[in-house]
């Protein structure tokens, strides 16, 4: 059998030989048969032999492993769509997931996977982790320390492992692929019950201290562009055994710490905090985007970090992603954004794939408006369904989130180029279009001038807001 498989592949690499070399002499572009990869000459990979490379076919493609409205190099509003998304895969969903769930037992065993978390499965992990971006056709990953490599029975032997299998993912993402941020995994352990930076005990204060010291070093080693703070224990379950302010300020020393790091190791990353308002914890400090936006300045931090937004997150909240995002836009502190989407029936975390497409068009508003978000980007921390086991449900899962945010885009730039609602907008606001109206907006005009121009004016006529209208210039670009 296996020589056989041997013999198959060996004719499929003659065909493709074959296949460029009568490309070549009748001036085509070359082309593969199938069982190569498009590279030709370049076996499928390891891991997904059956996936080609993911290729842009347009709006009338049939495929799914194809992109119908994500085009990397176009440009939309003189920028290329890649560089407005700079698009990522999490590491921890998609070479981690298990679809394991408080109720049942994982339902998936990928091929990478042999049942342990040693450091030879660890490098296999990987590979596919690379095999993967390089048919999705991106640029970014995402992870956590140890996702990728297997913790130890000491903090030495955790820091060696993960330089181990770090060394071969700065072989394996070359010049071109790089971390778009990563982090320390601060929640999973034990010794996290209490929180890390807020635990109650300076032990484990410490202990976090330096993991997040190795993790930002070997972010910086790999080329990452961001490294991200998620506080998921830093909180409490109760404020009668919690003292919150003095949690709170020994939250902020510690991010005052990494700062100090940040600049000592010459990383030149953004550091990013993740809101997210409970779970597992009943209050978690970083609750929304104005929450954290006012932890910042209240400390001085306020110009050392930007916000990496969670649609999931914002809607766990009580608002909608476009509210965190502009939120965290008009206060200078939008960095990242992790698209995706939880169940309206569901109250908790489900990190779906975003498919709406407008909560993406309005999503993608405020990324123009902001002018783009990197040296951020477009993170899909997203898993696939529990019931959604086969390896190309990965890649359907990815190229449908990145089309949904495509769309938004394209949408976003007809919305822009028409003008119709910024001009609905400006005219809700044109009565401060007026030399009153400046003085107010200056902080100029005090209430004896107020009060004399009401008492001039009399009774109002307030205008409509033409919320419908709005609504239905939205809806006529979906």
């Amino acid at each position: 059998m296996r020589t056989m498989k041997a013999a198959a592949k060996l004719l499929l690499f003659v065909l493709c030989i074959l296949a460029v070399s009568l490309a070549v002499i009748a001036g085509s572009p070359p082309t593969c048969p199938a069982g190569l990869s498009s590279g030709c000459g370049e076996w499928e990979g390891e891991f997904f032999p059956g996936i080609p490379k993911i290729k842009y076919e347009g709006p009338s493609s049939k495929s799914p492993l194809a992109y119908k409205w994500y085009n990397a190099e176009e440009e939309i509003l003189g920028k290329k769509m890649k560089d407005w998304f700079r698009f990522s895969v999490a590491f921890w969903h998609t070479f981690r997931g298990t679809g394991g769930d408080p109720f049942g037992a994982p339902t998936k065993m990928w091929p990478w996977e042999d049942g342990t978390n040693s450091l030879d499965m660890a490098k296999r992990r990987m590979r596919a982790n690379f095999e993967f971006i390089d048919k999705l056709g991106v640029d970014f990953w995402c992870f956590h320390d140890r996702d990728v490599a297997p913790d130890g029975k000491t903090l030495e032997e955790a820091n060696s492992n993960l330089d181990e299998v770090v060394a071969l993912a700065k072989e394996l993402q070359g010049t071109k692929i790089r971390p778009l941020w990563g982090t320390a995994q601060l929640f999973m352990h034990p010794r996290f019950m209490h929180g890390a930076a807020t635990s109650s005990e300076l032990g484990v204060y410490a202990y976090s201290a330096a993991q997040v010291k190795k993790a930002m070093e070997v972010t910086h080693y790999l080329g990452g562009e961001n490294y991200v703070f998620w506080g998921g224990r830093e909180g409490y379950q109760t404020l009668l055994n919690t003292d919150m302010e003095r949690e709170l300020n020994h939250l902020a020393r510690f991010l005052q710490a990494s700062v100090a790091y940040k600049k000592k190791i010459g990383f030149n990353g953004t550091l990013l905090i993740e809101p997210k308002p409970q779970e597992p914890t009943k209050h978690q400090y970083d609750w929304d985007a104005a929450t954290t936006a006012n932890f910042l300045r209240k400390y001085g931090l306020i110009g050392d970090f930007k916000l990496n937004i969670e649609c999931n997150h914002a809607t766990l909240s009580g608002h909608s992603c476009h509210h965190e995002i502009e939120t965290a836009r008009i206060n200078g502190l939008l960095g990242n954004i992790d698209a995706n989407s939880g169940d309206p029936q569901t109250g908790w975390d489900t990190d779906q794939f975003m498919t709406d497409i407008m909560e993406a068009t309005m999503v993608m508003l405020s990324v123009v408006k902001n002018g783009g978000i990197a040296p951020g980007g477009f993170n899909f921390d997203a898993k696939l369904r529990r019931e959604s086991t086969d390896v190309e449900d990965l890649f359907i899962a990815h190229i449908i989130g990145m089309d949904t945010m495509a769309r938004g885009l394209r949408n976003a730039a007809k919305l822009i180029e028409d003008g119709s609602l910024a001009e609905l907008v400006r005219k809700r606001y044109q009565s401060f279009d007026t030399e009153l109206g400046a003085s107010v907006e200056a902080g100029k005009a005090d209430f004896e001038l107020l009060e004399k121009k009401a008492m001039e004016w009399g009774e109002l006529k307030v205008p409509s807001g033409k919320q419908e209208l709005a609504e239905m210039i939205l809806q006529s670009v979906l």
